[in-house]
């Protein structure tokens, strides 16, 4: 075993106790999913079999399968209580560029003219609320008036749009844009630190509620997906399973994800299918109730403390009195074409465009780039009702039937609502308003569909969805106008879910949020057959939703599970290293000095040695990772007697005998995965691929006859994936 001082043993395993950081990961860097279920099995299994000795431990037993449920219960409420804040804050600011209320400067305009005696078609013209020009000059009529407001309306606008890009460029840069690309891709085990942090959560609060209030073209609900995921992952660190292991954690973000989409729209079940479809990459039944759990606290928490907010337990409520009929299908369906267009049309030029904001010294200048877009979308927003009112101000109204009591320019038609006898149709003509309301959509439907372009992947949060549902929400109307149907509102709700699943690619979740959204029940036909006709032709122009574009534009190693690999190519045609590379960096299992290990540690980037019997029989004995080894020699040098730099690693139970002069061993057994996953050079790359997916591999060895060949790394298959597809390889930045 080795001699060393006054004839003791100096062959010790210096990490019989788990080292703080042996485990964890760098950042940008992928976790590896078999280690930390495996950790965590044995953690489930080390309390059941405590449970048994004592009644305390008994107890901790029931409390740690109950913590998840706790867990899930504080997500749900501070997510709710956040999205009630930003909801509330967001009416209120965003009003403000129009005017102030008399009665109290807190209030909105709906909520000042709430106990106002005016009748119901004046309900927004009552004394309480005053405009800029009223307000200053005394009088709100005449074009000085309406230059006055017009200027405030700019000023209000670029004010809020600034201070939440100096915000975010100066305390939070994680806080900008969507944040649904990178939760997915942090779901799918890779790591960000301070994505989902404390300061994020904070300056993403604020900066949200400046954005949305600033008129862009923008929406709060993806940006609420991030806000509940930074609940989560902060709320996690008062547990310890979920602080100490990154598989568990992203059970519960996957949770946090659901409940963020709940409260955008009122939809817990939709929230959860939003999740399990488009963000998780590991979602288990347990996680089905748990998010389903958390979703639902989350809705009920934002309508409790919400007073400003409809009382009703929908967003856009619809009552459409006429069925739909068979041929109207054809309409629906053309509103999916253009839905499936629409979204191909805009994730190329969104792609395009901040892929010139990265490549040019446009991205240098942030603050410069939110001024002008802010500027352009204010000046030609103000003119126009339809674009001057906020996105969902605008979607609710196109979503309403015409009906009695509305003196909404859309529903200005000369015959009576009532005319109707059986199932027919009745033809309706159009008053002055509709057609006034028909140009005024048109204009802003081309504003928004260009605006939304510059808008999204600004460094301010900048939400997809009700930007997305506004453009077909206008499209349908402008349709179910034209084709003189009772219920307009009806073609905007369908078109609307058509843009949106264009932009998306969502199907299930997109019909069920739909639903929820509106409480439209019988029109899940319409939906489902708009959003799968977006689906499928947006699919024919480019695979590739928004959210998968972005995080390609952004180099992020996700392995999409949804696509097939069929091409005929083998692991020998993937693996490091390749012809005339330099030979693969190992580590022996017993041969080398820390000074040669921290030698290759030094001169590599690597995030992990295989470790072989020796250099000449390279037979595999494991892998261990190259944080560990820092952080095991580091510790050793600092706390082990006689480890020096010409001291032995061991890797194995017994060590070679020694002469009794030579310095301490430092064993290292214990960091060594003795059970890599390891295929042969002749593994077709399809299965290769299918287990990178499926198991979430970081890495994987290749070897020939027991012998080690080489690594394919996610890194590599990630490439290999892209050069099939004809795709620049070198995009991929990260491992």
């Amino acid at each position: 075993n080795g001699g060393g001082m006054n004839g003791k043993s100096t062959m010790m395993d210096f990490l019989e106790e788990p080292l703080p950081g042996v485990g964890t990961y760098e950042d940008f860097n992928t976790i590896d999913w078999v280690r930390e279920k495996s950790r965590d099995r044995d953690r489930h299994r080390e309390i059941t079999n405590r449970s048994k000795e004592s009644t305390w431990a008994l107890l901790h037993s029931v409390s740690d399968a109950f913590s998840g449920w706790l867990l899930m219960l504080f997500i749900g409420l501070l997510a709710g209580s956040l999205a009630g804040l930003i909801d509330i804050s967001a009416h209120w600011m965003t009003d403000l560029k129009e005017g102030v209320c008399l009665a109290g400067f807190w209030f909105n305009h709906e909520h000042c003219c709430w106990k106002s005696n005016t009748t119901f078609t004046d309900r927004d013209k009552c004394p309480e609320w005053k405009s800029w020009s009223q307000l200053i000059l005394g009088y709100g009529e005449g074009a000085f008036a309406y230059i006055l407001n017009y200027f405030m309306y700019v000023v209000w606008a670029l004010m809020f749009s600034l201070l939440a890009v100096l915000l975010v460029k100066g305390f939070a840069p994680y806080a900008c844009g969507s944040g649904i690309p990178e939760i997915k891709t942090i779901l799918s085990g890779f790591i960000i630190r301070g994505y989902l942090g404390k300061w994020t959560l904070v300056i993403k609060t604020i900066t949200l509620v400046l954005a949305v209030s600033s008129g862009l073209s923008l929406g709060k609900e993806g940006p609420l997906v991030h806000v509940a995921c930074c609940c989560g992952n902060i709320l996690c660190h008062l547990f310890t399973k979920y602080r100490k292991n990154e598989a568990k954690r992203r059970e519960v973000l996957s949770a946090a994800a659901a409940a963020g989409v709940s409260v955008a729209f009122g939809a817990p079940i939709g929230g959860v299918l939003f999740s399990l479809e488009e963000v998780s990459y590991y979602f288990p039944l347990k996680t089905l109730w748990r998010s389903f759990f958390a979703a639902l606290v989350a809705a009920f928490t934002l309508r409790s403390i919400n007073p400003f907010g409809n009382s009703r337990l929908v967003l856009f409520y619809v009552e459409f009195h006429m069925p739909w009929h068979l041929l109207e299908l054809v309409p629906f369906i053309l509103l999916g074409i253009f839905g499936g267009l629409w979204g191909a049309f805009f994730i190329r030029s969104n792609i395009a465009w901040c892929r010139r904001r990265k490549t040019t010294r446009l991205g240098k200048y942030p603050v410069l780039e939110v001024f002008v877009v802010t500027a352009i979308t204010a000046i030609l927003a103000f003119p126009n009702e339809y674009t001057r009112m906020s996105t969902s101000e605008l979607i609710s109204e196109l979503f309403n039937d015409c009906g009695i009591l509305d003196s909404s320019k859309l529903c200005e038609y000369v015959n009576d609502f009532n005319s109707t006898k059986g199932d027919d149709l009745p033809d309706r003509a159009a008053g002055p308003g509709v057609y006034t309301a028909m140009w005024q959509l048109a204009l802003a439907l081309i504003m928004k569909v260009f605006i939304t372009i510059f808008t999204f992947g600004m460094k301010v949060p900048s939400g997809l969805f009700i930007p997305s549902m506004a453009v077909g929400a206008i499209a349908g109307r402008l349709l179910g106008v034209a084709v003189e149907q009772l219920a307009p509102g009806l073609y905007a709700m369908v078109g609307a879910a058509a843009c949106l699943g264009g932009v998306t690619r969502m199907t299930v979740s997109l019909v069920v949020i739909m639903f929820e959204l509106t409480g439209g029940l019988e029109y899940i036909v319409p939906l489902m057959a708009a959003a799968m006709t977006s689906k499928w032709v947006a699919d024919a122009i480019g695979r590739e939703g928004i959210y998968d574009a972005h995080i390609r534009l952004n180099g992020y190693p996700f392995l999409e599970a949804k696509e097939e690999f069929s091409h005929k190519t083998r692991a020998m045609d993937v693996m490091r290293p390749r012809k005339n590379d330099p030979p693969l960096t190992v580590i022996t299992q017993d041969s080398m000095t820390v000074e040669d290990v921290e030698t290759i540690v030094t001169n590599t980037t690597y995030s992990g040695y295989p470790v072989v019997v020796s250099r000449a029989s390279q037979r595999l004995v494991g892998f261990v990772l190259r944080r560990d080894l820092i952080i095991s020699i580091e510790n050793a040098r600092k706390k082990q007697d006689g480890i020096v730099s010409t001291s032995i690693i061991c890797f194995t139970d017994y060590c070679p005998p020694l002469p009794p002069s030579s310095p301490s061993v430092l064993k290292l057994r214990s960091i060594l995965d003795l059970s890599p996953f390891t295929v042969t050079d002749e593994t077709p790359m399809e299965i290769v691929v299918d287990i990178f997916r499926k198991l979430g591999l970081r890495q994987c060895l290749v070897t020939h006859n027991g012998k080690l060949l080489g690594i394919i790394t996610k890194k590599d298959v990630l490439k290999h994936i892209a050069q099939m597809a004809n795709q620049d390889p070198e995009s991929i930045l990260f491992n």
